[in-house]
């Protein structure tokens, strides 16, 4: 019995000295793990943040800007706005994989993976800031190292931070022989992401143009393209391409027909690009539903903040309303559709309007009117169009006047060339309030275009004092408050 006994006390130790052994084997989980490349994190970046930005576009921002209008439903159209926090959510919930990206990049000495990174976190707190106004920023994303509750940036400091990023990723960009893999934009093409990164530099220094003297900025890039390029033509386009099949289509072709058709041509829109006899026109929108498909087709846009009962009489009724174009619903799958219904981050066109305004305000010293007839054919090009014959000696595009006359003309050709491409074309709208657009008819905003998106509600109970000092610097936390860069 004794060697029994002693020879089960053996048995017992072999067993959990084998068990101490594998513990740490047994108790990691394979499919678990603690670390991810940056080629598998930054098409999930990309997917979310091009997803973010199309729902708000299409929700919010064609709305706001006049390019659509609602027949139903039409809240956002009145701005009866309540949370809109898409971009909030996933600006921090992708930031997290960012910053990864920008820590594992230094760490193995890989500056492109860090360029594209810095890249996409400078869009991501633009997207953000321009939303909101302050926003976390330099402590954002830290709860690892202790800070759950963050302040709230000043935007002329975070404006400083995105500008300190893109010209940083410039020059990383290239200077390290890693391949870049899962980059769904450029598919590693270096130089086009610091072509982006450069453009990208172009729009926000136009955007605080109002509170600082840019011009040496501006400077530098646009006579020094060796080590600042820029875009040069619609194959520089940052744009995320759909797939023709699930799960990457492009999203509203798979929406409910009744939500999609719940948007129509706004008549502010239509009118003027029937005015021009634009042939954007009939990719942006199709003819009434009663005389779509007719020898005659008619399009008529309905205005934007009817009631509910008057927008949806207006004209005799939704068969008399314009709705979107196919391109971005039922036929987004096709050849022309892929090719045109995309998700936006800048485009060649943009620069080039930016860089007219620039010229026109004495910022550069290149041809303001050579830039704004490139934009005007970026934006055609885009769409796989020429300008039409006689088209720049419009009286509304002609390029004369004062300096005042061309400067509307070029915000007036850039407002039409962001139909649907994000968000871009309310932000800028607020800056040079080109064109002159009227509130919604029967807008429950004290007759005014909303400016800003207000904080998400959860910021009042879960970041009470960063969400305070941030409403005391900036102002009530309502649809009107300017931002720092309108002030």
């Amino acid at each position: 019995m004794k060697n029994i006994k002693s020879l089960l006390l053996f048995g017992f130790i072999v067993l959990a000295a084998g068990c101490t052994k594998d513990f740490d084997e047994v108790n990691n989980n394979p499919n678990a793990p603690t670390a991810v490349n940056s080629g598998l994190l930054l098409p999930q970046i990309q997917r979310d943040m091009i997803g973010t930005v199309l729902g708000e576009a299409w929700g919010i921002g064609n709305i706001v800007i006049q390019h659509t209008a609602k027949n139903q439903f039409v809240n956002e159209d009145r701005y009866l706005w309540g949370e809109i926090n898409a971009i909030w959510n996933n600006v921090y919930d992708n930031m997290r994989d960012v910053n990864n990206i920008i820590a594992q990049s230094d760490a193995r000495q890989e500056n492109n993976y860090k360029g594209i990174a810095l890249v996409m976190r400078a869009w991501m707190f633009s997207l953000a800031t321009d939303a909101y106004g302050d926003i976390p920023y330099s402590e954002a994303i830290k709860a690892k190292e202790g800070i759950n509750y963050t302040n709230y940036d000043s935007q002329e400091d975070i404006y400083a931070g995105i500008l300190a990023d893109l010209k940083e990723a410039n020059d990383i960009l290239g200077t390290t022989g890693e391949v870049v893999a899962g980059d769904l934009i450029y598919k590693g093409n270096l130089t086009k992401w610091k072509k982006l990164a450069n453009s990208l530099r172009v729009r926000y220094l136009l955007r605080i143009s109002n509170k600082r003297d840019v011009s040496a900025d501006l400077r530098a890039i646009t006579s020094d393209a060796a080590a600042n390029p820029v875009f040069e033509s619609v194959a520089d386009n940052a744009v995320y391409t759909f797939q023709s099949s699930s799960p990457d289509q492009f999203p509203l072709h798979t929406s409910r027909i009744g939500s999609f058709n719940e948007f129509r041509a706004s008549k502010t829109l239509l009118d003027t690009l029937k005015s021009l006899g634009d042939p954007r026109m009939p990719i942006f929108f199709r003819p009434t539903p009663d005389s779509e498909g007719s020898a005659n087709p008619v399009y008529a846009g309905i205005p934007n903040g009817l009631n509910d009962v008057d927008a949806l009489q207006y004209n005799g009724g939704p068969q008399f309303q314009s709705r979107i174009g196919a391109l971005y619903f039922e036929n987004a799958v096709s050849t022309d559709g892929l090719a045109i219904a995309k998700g936006v981050i800048m485009t060649y066109a943009e620069l080039q309007f930016l860089l007219a305004e620039a010229a026109e305000r004495g910022l550069t010293a290149n041809s303001a009117e050579t830039h704004y007839k490139n934009g005007v054919d970026g934006s055609f090009a885009f769409y796989g169009l020429s300008a039409p014959a006689g088209y720049f000696a419009l009286p509304q595009v002609v390029y004369t006047g004062t300096q005042a006359e061309k400067l509307s003309k070029i915000g007036f050709q850039k407002w039409i060339s962001l139909y649907f491409q994000g968000m871009e074309a309310w932000y800028d709208w607020r800056r040079t309030r080109i064109p002159a657009l009227t509130p919604g008819i029967s807008n429950q905003n004290d007759d005014q275009i909303p400016v800003r998106f207000r904080y998400p509600i959860i910021e009042q109970s879960l970041n009470a004092e960063g969400y305070q000092k941030a409403v005391e610097r900036q102002g009530a936390d309502d649809l009107n408050s300017k931002m720092w860069y309108l002030k």
